[in-house]
């Protein structure tokens, strides 16, 4: 008999315990979408070859380096190419299915950083969230070989 409302009470702490990390995880999450302004989208089709773009995928759910890798892309690229029309940020939400046809276009399954122009791009994810504070310069090393 102890032991069955052992199990019981262990059984009942372990699901409260449970809906609380939920109930954080919603209040970090809205806290997280709202901290990162949103660029411009745009679909595929107007592209411009010409043009160096530096697309940021994202889902809904976003952990803490990833909104510091976007938020340190997009401050870099404003900063160094804020005059140059020829270089833009796009954030793009992989779960929208206006952006279906760019997702699979680069391939991206989560969160990527890709430097593009034309055909010609690379996927820095890896790199830029190894090393956040190096994005700046990352992404001016990619920018300027494809300007």
């Amino acid at each position: 008999m102890k032991r069955v409302l052992f199990m019981l009470l262990a059984a009942i702490t372990l699901t409260a315990c449970g809906s609380t990390n939920e109930k954080k995880t919603d209040s970090v999450e809205a806290s997280a979408d709202t901290s990162v302004k949103t660029a411009e989208v745009t679909p595929v089709a107007s592209a411009d070859p010409s043009t160096v773009y530096v697309y940021y995928f994202h889902g809904k759910q976003r952990c803490k380096t990833c909104i510091a890798v976007q938020k340190l892309a997009q401050e870099s690229v404003k900063q160094m190419y804020g005059d140059n029309q020829k270089v833009k940020f796009m954030e793009v939400l992989t779960d929208e299915e206006a952006n279906k046809e760019l997702v699979e276009k680069y391939g991206v399954t989560w969160n990527a950083l890709i430097v593009a122009k034309g055909d010609d791009h690379i996927d820095m994810t890896q790199n830029a969230f190894a090393n956040p504070e190096g994005v700046k310069e990352l992404l001016k090393n990619e920018v300027d070989r494809r300007l």
